[in-house]
């Protein structure tokens, strides 16, 4: 891997901190039960300034005339990487990550006040993580007990998320570049399954197909727990026993993406268990992809993160007007939300090194205060409808749910859609095709 994109990160992030100090930790290793761990996941913002994949390592950037970038981690240990495996220590860390200096982990308690001394601001994130504020606590007042030989504290203690939100809003090439890999094995994989489905089948069989192909193509996994829901289990939005039968005639919408290089894909696509979509489930389908290209025309720099939301409920509150779900205009419809019983989300969210990631969606309390888009943006494109059984709706429509998700780029013209998994009607029963 190469170091750069991470100290261009770090060194931006240095001109914010002016004469202060930042403290970012990553993420502690976790416990699943008794003595068995979870598999590690390292704190998106540590890994997002260094790359680092370890566990028990902090970063403390340094500002002012002489910035200092370091880095505190496990120092080598033949015993424990045996068991373990590798460690990189601080000098070959030091190096292969681009810091101005490296220490062990160890060292940190002992060098923090006087790393903090002097200051004029600390930069932390408050309320994340309760035993790394009592540690910065008692760091501080180390320092406020050499008050007499004219030792400072800092003297204001500022939350660090809220500037390294604005920085990972807008992906660099370097981030793009991983997302799109990411996005190209999310897309095949979604594919394989449609190909394995069958009636008879469970849902976690499909789970199978997506995690086996995820991890033959080299993600590192699953980027959030996936959902495959059958039939009205689809009505669920966050369904994730994936557990039932598929039955045939029935639709199967599935919610997955996967991780690489610590930064997620996000697909959804629903299709018919038995490879041929219905005619009523041909209705819906058409709706609600109708909702998505209208809203993903409507991402473009300078158009505010409602607007696309606003252009897919059109769409959808016309729609269930033709479906005779509910009555009177497509105005009325957007006023009275009436369409909520049966789309109650929004149709996306930003994407990154978190699937829902980090950053300002408004930027006060008015109604056009919304964050307006800027290339480099990467966000989903999420509409659905969702027809509970025993809804106040057609009875032919009693379990039929549809979600199609795209993940987008913000471009200097428009968007990019970087997401390939089969989306249309025919390129969807062409992949189901038995022969």
């Amino acid at each position: 891997m190469t170091h750069q994109p991470y100290t261009r990160r770090r060194q931006h992030l240095l001109t914010t901190l002016a004469d202060g100090v930042a403290i970012i930790p990553t993420a502690p290793e976790r416990i699943r039960n008794r003595d068995a761990h979870y598999p590690y996941r390292f704190d998106s913002y540590f890994w997002y300034l260094s790359g680092f994949p370890e566990p028990d390592a902090v970063i403390v950037l340094v500002g002012g005339t002489n910035p200092r970038e370091i880095l505190f981690c496990r120092e080598k240990n033949e015993e424990r990487e045996t068991w373990d495996g590798f460690r990189y220590g601080p000098e070959t860390a030091c190096h292969a990550f681009g810091f101005s200096e490296a220490h062990p982990i160890a060292s940190l308690e002992q060098m923090l006040p006087d790393l903090l001394a002097n200051r004029r601001s600390l930069w932390h994130s408050l309320g994340h993580d309760a035993d790394w504020d009592q540690r910065i606590a008692q760091a501080l007042n180390t320092v406020r007990s050499r008050n007499r030989d004219g030792t400072r504290a800092p003297g204001e203690i500022r939350d660090l998320r809220g500037v390294l939100d604005h920085m990972r809003l807008s992906k660099d090439d370097h981030e793009i570049d991983i997302m799109r890999h990411a996005a190209d094995i999310a897309s095949a994989g979604h594919a394989c399954a449609m190909r394995a489905c069958r009636p008879g089948m469970a849902e976690y069989e499909l789970e199978a197909e997506l995690a086996y192909e995820f991890r033959r193509r080299g993600a590192d996994g699953h980027a959030y727990t996936p959902i495959v829901a059958g039939g009205a289990n689809a009505c669920i939005l966050h369904y994730v026993d994936n557990n039932k039968l598929l039955a045939a005639h029935s639709l199967v919408l599935i919610d997955a993406g996967c991780e690489v290089g610590g930064y997620a894909s996000d697909i959804t696509r629903t299709f018919p268990v038995s490879g041929r979509f219905n005619p009523v489930q041909r209705e819906v389908y058409e709706i609600v992809l109708a909702a998505q290209q209208a809203a993903i025309a409507a991402v473009r720099p300078g158009a505010s993160f409602t607007d696309y939301h606003q252009a897919a409920l059109r769409v959808l509150s016309q729609g269930l007007i033709d479906l005779k779900v509910i009555t009177g205009s497509v105005d009325g419809a957007l006023e009275s939300e009436a369409y909520k019983p049966w789309y109650m989300h929004r149709t996306g969210h930003w994407l990154g090194l978190d699937v829902h990631d980090v950053g300002d969606y408004r930027t006060g309390s008015a109604d056009d205060d919304w964050v307006r888009l800027a290339p480099g943006m990467a966000l989903t494109v999420e509409p659905g409808l969702y027809f509970r059984p025993g809804a106040q709706v057609p009875k032919a429509l009693h379990g039929v749910a549809v979600r199609i998700e795209d993940d987008v780029f913000v471009s200097a013209d428009g968007c990019t859609v970087y997401t390939s998994a089969p989306r249309t009607i025919a390129e969807i029963e062409e992949v189901m095709r038995h022969d």
